[in-house]
C-alpha cells in the first residue's frame, strides 16, 4: 500500500540530480572559454589601473572617472545586443540556422545605429563632467580621458553583436583568443602611450584611453574576420543571408534587448554613481575605491561568463523542446556561480594587502583598500548569484524580471542607503561599500525567487 505513494516522490528528485549532473560538463565546457575570455576582458581595465596607478593617484582617479562614466553607456549599448543570446541559442537549438544568421545581421544594424547615438551623448556629457562637483585633480584627464574612449563604442557594440551570435551557436574559444592576444595589444599600446616609449609622448591616462580604443578596434577586426572565415570553411550560409533589414527580428532583438540594457544600465549607473560620489572625497578614498571595485569586478567576470553559458544552455534547450535540460542548465549554473564567488570571498578576506598591492604601492590607498576589499567580501556570494540568475532567465527569454529588480535593488535601496552612510554618518567611502552590498543581496534573493518560479513554467515555453 505505502509503495506507490512513497516511490514517485522519490524518483523525482532522482531525476532532477541526474539531469543536474549531466548539465555540469556541457555547461562547463561552455563557460570555460568564456570564463577566460571575461577574465580577458576585465584583465585590460586592470593592466590600466596598474599602470596608470604608477603615474598618479590624480592620475587614477581620472581613469576611474572616466571609466565609470563610459561604462554605463557601453553597458547599456551591449546590453541590447543581449536580445540575440535567446534568438540565436534558440534558433540555432530548433535548427533553424538561416534565421540564427539574419539575427546576426540585424544585431549590427543596431551596433552602429546605437553605437552612434551613444558616442553623441558621451562627447556632450564630456564636456560638461565639471558639473558633477569632482575634484579639481582629477577633472582635466578625466574630460579628456572620456573624449578619447568614447571613439571605440561602435568598434566595441559590433564586437559585442558578433559575440553574442557565435556564443549563442556553442563557438567560444575563438572569441577566448581574440581577447587574450587584444590584452597584449592593450598592455603593449599602454607602455608605450602612458609613459612615452618608442618616441611617444608620455600622455599619463589620456594614453591608457587611446590604448583601449586602439585594442577594440584590433577585436572587432579579429572576431569579423574568424566569423568570415568559419563560415566559408563550414558552409553555415552565413555569406548568403540577406543584409535587408527584418523588422520581425529587429523587434525581436529590441524588445528583448532593451529590459536587459536598462537592467545593465541601472546595476552599473549605481556603480558609477557611487564613484562619482567618491569622487567629492579626496583622491586617496577614490583611488582606493577603484582599485578595489577592479578587483572585485574581476571576480564578477566569472560568474558573468557562467551566466552568459548558462543563458545559452538554457536557449539551446528550450529550442530543443527540452525543458528539462533548459531546468537543469539554469540550476547548474547558479551552483557554480555561486561556489565560485565563495572562493573569492575568501581571497579577499586572506589576502587583500597582496591584492592591493599589485595596482598601488601608496601605503594610504592600501590602507583604505583593505577595508573595501572586506565588505566585498560579504557582497561576493550575492553579486554571482544574481548575475547567473539573470542570465538564465534571460536565456529563458525574460529580460523585464531583471530590469525591474535592479532597480529596486540598486536605485531605490542601495544607493540611497549608501548616500546616507557615506554624508550623513560620515562613514566615507566604506559607507558607500555597504549601501551597495544591500542592494546585491536583495536582488540575488528575488531573482533565485524568479526563476524558481519561472522553471515551473518551462514546459510552456519549450512548445512555443
Amino acid at each position: 500500500m505505502s509503495t506507490p505513494t512513497v516511490a514517485p516522490a522519490r524518483a523525482e528528485p532522482r531525476h532532477f540530480m541526474g539531469e543536474l549532473r549531466a548539465e555540469l560538463r556541457p555547461l562547463l565546457a561552455l563557460a570555460g572559454p568564456v570564463i577566460v575570455s571575461e577574465l580577458g576582458w576585465m584583465a585590460m581595465g586592470l593592466v590600466d589601473t596598474a599602470m596608470v596607478g604608477r603615474v598618479s593617484a590624480a592620475a587614477l582617479g581620472a581613469v576611474s572617472v572616466g571609466t565609470h562614466s563610459y561604462f554605463v553607456f557601453a553597458m547599456f549599448g551591449m546590453g541590447v545586443l543581449l536580445g540575440l543570446d535567446p534568438l540565436v541559442s534558440q534558433a540555432w537549438g530548433a535548427g533553424r540556422r538561416d534565421e540564427a544568421h539574419r539575427g546576426f545581421v540585424q544585431g549590427l544594424f543596431v551596433s552602429i545605429v546605437l553605437g552612434a547615438a551613444l558616442m553623441a551623448l558621451l562627447w556632450w556629457g564630456a564636456r560638461h563632467l565639471a558639473l558633477l562637483g569632482i575634484d579639481e585633480a582629477v577633472l582635466p584627464d578625466a574630460i579628456a580621458y572620456l573624449q578619447v574612449v568614447t571613439w571605440g563604442m561602435i568598434p566595441l557594440l559590433l564586437f559585442a553583436a558578433a559575440r553574442r551570435y557565435l556564443q549563442g551557436m556553442g563557438i567560444v574559444r575563438p572569441i577566448m583568443t581574440i581577447v587574450l592576444v587584444a590584452n597584449v595589444v592593450n598592455a603593449f599600446a599602454n607602455w608605450a602611450l602612458i609613459f612615452g616609449h618608442l618616441g611617444f609622448p608620455a600622455l599619463g591616462a589620456v594614453g591608457s584611453a587611446w590604448a583601449t580604443t586602439l585594442s577594440r578596434v584590433f577585436m572587432l577586426a579579429a572576431i569579423l574576420g574568424f566569423a568570415w572565415r568559419h563560415d566559408r570553411r563550414s558552409g553555415s550560409g552565413l555569406a548568403s543571408t540577406s543584409w535587408a533589414p527584418d523588422p520581425r527580428l529587429l523587434r525581436y532583438i529590441v524588445r528583448l534587448g532593451l529590459p536587459a540594457a536598462t537592467q545593465l544600465a541601472l546595476e552599473g549607473g549605481v556603480f558609477t554613481a557611487a564613484t562619482l560620489l567618491a569622487a567629492h572625497l579626496d583622491p586617496i578614498a577614490l583611488a582606493a575605491h577603484q582599485i578595489a571595485l577592479g578587483a572585485a569586478a574581476f571576480a564578477f567576470m566569472v560568474p558573468l561568463a557562467v551566466s552568459s553559458a548558462g543563458a545559452v544552455r538554457v536557449g539551446r534547450g528550450l529550442g530543443a523542446s527540452d525543458p528539462d535540460q533548459a531546468r537543469a542548465a539554469g540550476w547548474a549554473a547558479l551552483l557554480v556561480g555561486g561556489i565560485f564567488m565563495l572562493f573569492s570571498a575568501s581571497s579577499f578576506l586572506w589576502v587583500p594587502r597582496a591584492i592591493l598591492a599589485v595596482f598601488t604601492d601608496e601605503v594610504a590607498v592600501i590602507a583604505v583598500g583593505v577595508g573595501l576589499l572586506r565588505i566585498a567580501a560579504a557582497f561576493q556570494l550575492f553579486d554571482g548569484v544574481q548575475v547567473v540568475a539573470t542570465g538564465i532567465l534571460r536565456g529563458s527569454g525574460d529580460t523585464r524580471t531583471s530590469m525591474l529588480t535592479s532597480m529596486v535593488a540598486y536605485w531605490v535601496l542601495g544607493l540611497p542607503l549608501a548616500w546616507i552612510l557615506c554624508f550623513t554618518f560620515d562613514f566615507g567611502v566604506g559607507g558607500l561599500w555597504v549601501g551597495l552590498t544591500s542592494g546585491l543581496i536583495f536582488a540575488a534573493c528575488v531573482l533565485v525567487a524568479a526563476w524558481a518560479r519561472r522553471t515551473r513554467r518551462l514546459p510552456d515555453f519549450a512548445k512555443a
